[in-house]
Formats: C-alpha cells, sequence, structure tokens
C-alpha cells in the first residue's frame, strides 16, 4: 500500500510513519522537510491512503495554539485541510484518515461519558476548526472516497526532549511537587494502529483514548524507578470526562493500557 503522511515530521505523525514503515508500506512523506506546506495541493495520484496530521500552531500548544492570529490559524488548517481532502479526492485517493481531537466535544461537564453520537459543542477556537474540518471530510466522501476522522486524545510515547512529560519528571526530580491532574491519554504507537482497525471500515468519527493517568499515579511509578523521594501530589478530585472507544475497539483496535505505560516510562525517564 501507498501511503501519504502529512505532518510526517511532528510529534503524532511520526507514529504513523513508523506504523506505515513497519507494516512494509510505501511511504510518502509530505513536512517541511520536503516542501509541503498546509494550503498547497499536492499530487497524491497512485497513493492508497492519505493520513492528515499537519498541524499549524504555536509551538507546545494546541488550544490556544492561534496565539494572536486566529485568521491565519484558520487559514492553515481548515482551509489548508479542505484543499488537502479535495486534491485526495480529485486524485482518486480511496480513504483519507483525519487526526482530529476531543476538543471537539468541548465544555461538556467533567465525568461526561464522551460518545461519537454526542453532539460537539467546541469551546475553543482549536475544537472548532478541527469539528469543521472533520465536517468537510465528512461532506466530500462517498462510495468511492472513505472519510475517517480519529478524535484523539492526549497522545504520550515520544521520547527524548519531546516527551510531553519532560518538565514534569524534571520538576518531580528537583523537589518540587505538582498540582493534582489527571487526564486521558493514548500511546502514539496504538493510536497509529488504529489506521489497521479502520480498513474496511466506514466514513465516519471515531473516538480514540486509552487510560485516564492521574499525576499522582504517574509520579509515583517515577518514583519507584528512580527512588526520587519527593512527596506525591493528591489526586485530582474532579472526575474526567473519558472517550467511549466501543466503535473502534468493535472493528478489532485494541488499547495498550497500563502495561503500554509501564514498557514505556523507564525509556520516558531516561536521559
Amino acid at each position: 500500500m501507498k501511503v501519504a503522511i502529512t505532518g510526517a515530521s511532528g510529534l503524532v505523525g511520526r507514529f504513523f510513519v513508523d506504523w506505515a514503515s513497519g507494516a512494509g508500506h510505501e511511504v510518502r512523506i509530505l513536512s517541511r522537510e520536503t516542501g509541503y506546506r498546509l494550503g498547497d495541493r499536492p499530487d497524491l495520484g497512485g497513493m492508497d491512503l492519505v493520513v492528515h496530521c499537519a498541524f499549524a500552531h504555536v509551538k507546545g500548544r494546541y488550544r490556544g495554539g492561534e496565539g494572536d492570529d486566529p485568521e491565519g490559524f484558520i487559514r492553515a488548517n481548515l482551509d489548508g485541510s479542505i484543499v488537502l481532502f479535495e486534491a485526495a479526492k480529485t486524485s482518486d485517493v480511496p480513504r483519507v484518515v483525519f487526526l482530529s481531537s476531543r476538543a471537539v466535544y468541548g465544555d461538556y461537564p467533567a465525568g461526561t461519558e464522551l460518545a461519537e453520537d454526542l453532539p460537539p459543542r467546541p469551546d475553543t477556537l482549536y475544537g472548532r476548526v478541527k469539528l469543521q474540518a472533520e465536517e468537510a471530510l465528512l461532506t466530500l466522501s462517498d462510495t468511492h472516497f472513505i472519510g475517517q476522522c480519529l478524535r484523539a486524545t492526549g497522545v504520550y510515547g515520544a521520547l527524548g526532549a519531546d516527551n510531553k512529560w519532560a518538565g514534569l519528571f524534571e520538576d518531580f526530580a528537583s523537589g518540587l511537587t505538582p498540582p493534582p491532574r489527571a487526564a486521558t491519554e493514548v500511546h502514539g504507537a496504538d493510536l497509529a494502529r488504529t489506521i489497521e482497525a479502520l480498513a474496511l471500515a466506514p466514513s465516519g468519527v471515531y473516538n480514540v483514548s486509552d487510560i485516564t493517568i492521574d499525576t499522582h499515579d504517574i509520579l509515583g511509578r517515577v518514583a519507584a524507578l528512580t527512588g526520587c523521594a519527593t512527596p506525591l501530589p493528591a489526586r485530582q478530585t474532579t472526575p474526567v470526562s473519558a472517550m467511549n472507544t466501543a466503535r473502534l475497539e468493535g472493528l478489532g483496535w485494541k488499547k495498550g493500557g497500563w502495561e503500554r505505560l509501564d514498557e514505556t516510562l523507564p525509556l520516558l525517564i531516561r536521559r
């Protein structure tokens, strides 16, 4: 299979490149390094699949990633995505997978189970842009052009300086106890494997999430591995809104769970 991946050098896009290469697929990378920019209309002839991960934002921020240029943010991420979707359809690409976000659900009360049939109510520009891009892809979809939107939660697993928890671990090692916090996460490799589960699935939206990680729990594991004696934070008392992933699991996708986290954590704390 020939797979084109946008944002392939990004924190999440790399996991899709690793998946495709590991599965023996021919990979075409669309990134800044190869001259691709959001808004370009690439020739995608011969591609069997396009995975769209590229996203322009202020470094380190997704929600609020527009910075002081909301119009430019919309132009790059919404208009640029639509151009790519149209280019894929014009090039007779049979399937496009778009990396969306749980941010499309927006401001539901804490503890709400987020299922795909729950009406989206994004409360950030980031969430609105992701939702509008989803809608654009699904509008273009038909029996010959499958559009699939992955509503992904937080993604962990990038190593070294790209480890999302690097600052947290460094502060903890230096004696600082962070405030309570909990969030849902999925390993990037498990996110990328959704491509296999979706191979014969119809157009639509699919939640991708795994475990709810409380900072107390992850730092407890770090302490056990490193011997750090910094006091652990209290557990967060506010319930977390977790995404229901039954739709994706029904297609054969399996979560890595706590076992995946425990396998990865020693690599994340290695300097």
